[in-house]
Formats: structure tokens, sequence, C-alpha cells
């Protein structure tokens, strides 16, 4: 629950139809913040918020592409109508469509780019205007470690993952003093959906490739829970702290004695 002679946090949170957004979701509705759900699968966010409700908390769910501004509009303006403020928010939407550089279509690109970085920059700019002004104020990016160590076949998504991270960097400089914070989770390598509909003939060469460059050191895998956790250790750090980056991977596993 909320810490005790504190208020509760009203959250927003995109990608919250499955995977990472839908465990950040539950994760802090479990402290009895009310929490905005969007996400383009509204079958499967009513979903996520119907089981959170179940679970005693409070969750609003409402459609949302963050790669359209008046989607971005009306998803912050019914969850604010519905909840109240927000003050925390969770920038988890992305897409990841793999190739090699030369055969991957620009209209993939396009997409990767929009969604994993224009997307949060245009959530940014709506919601930190009154973030600013109440002088107290999360904004999460989810990026992934693909922003510093990136990987054959996904060259669109790196390089909108080291844009996000460069744009959070950008924020938190520009936010200092303002009681706003702007904070990286950097997740390593995670079993969510992202892959499932990916073509097993590509994936093949690409796990290949990526042993061969060091960026597969093992096969185990974070949980979406477990970053959830890294969020939840972000937006509930002291007043007067800033985690401005925290970067998780899974551990390897136990050697044989």
């Amino acid at each position: 629950m909320s810490e005790p002679g504190k208020p509760a946090r009203t959250v927003l949170v995109t990608g919250a139809s499955s995977g990472f957004g839908a465990a950040i979701a539950r994760d802090l509705a479990a402290l009895g913040w009310p929490v905005a759900l969007g996400a383009r699968r509204v079958d499967k966010l009513d979903a996520v918020a119907k089981a959170i409700q179940d679970a005693g908390g409070k969750a609003f769910a409402h459609p949302l592409d963050v790669t359209d501004r008046d989607s971005i509009d009306a998803f912050v303006h019914a969850a604010e109508t519905s909840l109240g403020p927000a003050d925390v928010v969770i920038s988890n939407a992305g897409v990841g469509i793999p190739g090699l550089a030369h055969e991957v279509s620009p209209d993939a690109w396009r997409t990767e780019i929009d969604t994993n970085l224009l997307g949060p920059m245009l959530l940014a700019r709506r919601v930190l205007p009154a973030l600013i002004e109440r002088r107290r104020g999360d904004i999460v990016f989810v990026t992934s470690l693909n922003a510093t160590q990136p990987r054959p076949f996904q060259s669109g998504y790196s390089a909108a993952k080291a844009g996000l991270e460069n744009f959070a960097q950008t924020l938190k400089l520009e936010l200092e003093g303002t009681g706003v914070r702007s904070t990286i989770v950097r997740p390593g390598p995670s079993q969510t959906e992202m892959g499932w509909d990916w073509d097993p003939e590509l994936v093949k060469p690409m796990l290949k490739s990526w042993k061969r460059f060091g960026v597969l050191r093992h096969h185990r895998f974070l949980q979406p829970e477990d970053v959830a956790g890294a969020v939840r250790s972000v937006v509930t750090a002291p007043t007067g702290t800033h985690l401005d980056l925290v970067q998780i991977n899974p551990e390897a596993p136990l050697e044989e004695s």
C-alpha cells in the first residue's frame, strides 16, 4: 500500500496490454495507486484492468496509439478526468521488427522510430507542463540494453532506443530544480510477447549472430515482474533522491561446482 502519510500517486502506463506494461500496472496498483492503462489492443487492455480491479485496485483502460498526437491527448484527458491529475508516467510502449539493415523495409524503420522514440517524446511533451506546474512528478522511459549494446538484425529498434535514452537524459537536465524526475529503466534480455510473431527462419541467424558478438551471454531472461520491480524502485524513491538510470539484467545460471 501507499507509504503512511503520503497520498496515492496517479499513474499512466503506455503499452499496458501485456508484458512490461501490464506487470508495471499491476505492481503499482498493488501499492494502492490508481492506474490508467493505454494500448492499442483494447481487449487485452480491458482484461488487465479487470484483473487489477478484481484484486482490489483501481484501474482505468483507454485506447492509445502513441504514434498519434490526438490519441495521446485523448488518453491523457480521459485518464485524468477519471482518476485525477497524473504525476507518474511510464512510457513503455514499444515494437521491434527484425531484419538486416540492407533488407528491412523503410516502413519498418519508420514504425519502430515512431513508436519507440517519437511516441514517448510526444507523450512527455503532453504531460510535462502540468507536472512542472505542480512541482512534482516522475516520467519513466523503459528503454533497452540495445541502446548501449546494439544487436544485429535490430538496427531500427536499437537506434530508436538510443535516441530515447538521449531524450530522457536531456529532460533530466532541463527538469533539474522543477521537482520532476526523468528516469531510464534499461532492461536486458527479456521474455515477453515481443518476438512471438517473428519468422523462425529469421530468428535462427539472428540468435546465432547475437551469440557470435557476445550480446547473448546465456539463456536466462528477465520476466516482466522483474522490470516492474525496477520501475517501482524508481517511482518510490524518496523525495530529494533520483534514480536516474536503472539497468537490470537476468542473472546467469550458477556454474556447476
